[in-house]
């Protein structure tokens, strides 16, 4: 099991959010963050802090993802026309760990990734493994028969902790999910305010 699994909550108290809104976040009963150093007043932050913020709290949001990982996809995002920062939670939201995490078929982004990884994911019939595919508009993704058994998959469906965003369409008895089209930053449910805008700012800057 990945270290970032066991370390979500440290993501949530890092960042002073509760950056996926689950109920039993510390940040629910702390606002500090984590260490002997974590209670410490806090001073204004300067724009450079600011973008960093945003980059590491939209990063971590995605299951943690590598500094290489994310780069990549904003590099993508950068090359293709329209806005940089729409693009690049429109890319984020295409991978399949998200699109399994927001058909509510687990959990938590963390467990979508395990998910994938062991092999209970189908996208058009035909099992894929790697949590960073991209899924486009049309695809359907369900869940294999052995992943169908899987109490984990009972406690996402059955929870109403959250909603399915409208442009996935989902059938929870059959356990599948067809990408309708790549949403914009305002379609997609986050918990805690996140600003793209400022990733972008990141990234021209360094």
């Amino acid at each position: 099991m990945s270290k970032r699994t066991s370390a979500k909550y440290k993501i949530d108290r890092r960042m002073g959010e509760n950056i996926w809104g689950r109920p039993k976040s510390p940040v629910n009963r702390r606002e500090y963050g984590p260490g002997q150093h974590g209670q410490r007043r806090k001073g204004k932050m300067s724009d450079f802090g600011l973008q960093l913020r945003a980059k590491q709290k939209l990063k971590g949001y995605y299951g943690d993802l590598t500094e290489k990982q994310f780069r990549r996809i904003f590099a993508e995002a950068e090359r293709r026309r329209g806005d940089t920062g729409e693009l690049l939670v429109g890319l984020l939201e295409q991978r399949l760990d998200a699109v399994v995490y927001r058909a509510k078929f687990v959990p938590t982004v963390f467990a979508a990734r395990q998910f994938v990884n062991h092999g209970h994911v189908l996208v058009n019939g035909k099992r894929v493994n790697i949590p960073s595919y991209r899924v486009v508009p049309g695809d359907e993704i369900s869940v294999g028969e052995k992943g169908k058994q899987m109490a984990l998959v009972l406690e996402a469906t059955q929870s109403g902790e959250r909603d399915v965003p409208e442009y996935l369409e989902v059938d929870h008895n059959k356990l599948t999910a067809r990408f309708v089209r790549i949403p914009t930053l305002s379609e997609i449910p986050y918990a805690a305010m996140m600003e793209p805008n400022l990733v972008v700012e990141y990234y021209a800057q360094n």
